[in-house]
């Protein structure tokens, strides 16, 4: 029996209210952006891959912005681990959200994992903590794209995001993934005929 919850574009998301770095609490049910709330899960402090894919985050949220996508880096450490992330990380402007729950990352069908001691950067793991996920979210609170992974590795390019919404907000593409009904049972193992 699966424990991961399963989210689906067009339906709406759980709710995620989390505090901020600097004072502060963030509540995606109060946010108003014109088309999207990008919202980007990451590992925490320890991870030195997230470091990078934020310090991207944070040069390219303008880039965001002048696309009607408002921008939240949010993970499951706690205030000081956040705190040292805004202060050691090249994240100038982006908004840090700390805090999330296990069972609210869980909630977002997120994958946890379990500490393995120091990380090449010196800091321990928490005992556990959430894998990255990538979340759009329309303005009425139901998720248009989505991404979660099991590793730290190949994580989607903010370049490629940002060419993929300039492109969805002229083209008005629906968002996908959308069939929630159960399937019929088929005869074969294989995909098509």
């Amino acid at each position: 029996m699966s424990t991961q919850d399963h989210l689906y574009p067009r339906q709406p998301v759980p709710e995620l209210s989390v505090p901020t770095v600097g004072g502060g609490h963030w509540t995606l049910g109060e946010q108003e952006p014109e088309h999207f709330t990008l919202i980007v899960v990451y590992r925490g402090l320890h991870c030195p891959i997230c470091s990078r894919y934020l310090a991207e985050l944070a040069k390219r949220r303008e880039d965001f912005a002048e696309l009607g996508v408002e921008v939240v880096a949010i993970s499951t450490d706690d205030e000081e681990r956040a705190t040292r992330t805004a202060e050691e990380w090249e994240v100038d402007g982006l908004t840090l959200g700390y805090g999330l729950s296990l069972e609210g990352a869980r909630a977002w069908g997120l994958y946890l994992s379990s500490s393995r001691g120091t990380t090449s950067t010196g800091v321990v793991e928490p005992d556990r903590f959430a894998e990255p996920g990538l979340f759009l979210v329309r303005p009425d609170g139901t998720l248009y794209f989505g991404s979660v992974q099991t590793m730290p590795f190949a994580r989607p390019s903010f370049r490629e995001i940002r060419g993929a919404v300039e492109w969805v907000l002229e083209n008005d593409y629906p968002a996908r993934g959308e069939i929630t009904e159960a399937l019929e049972a088929s005869s074969g193992t294989g995909g098509g005929s």
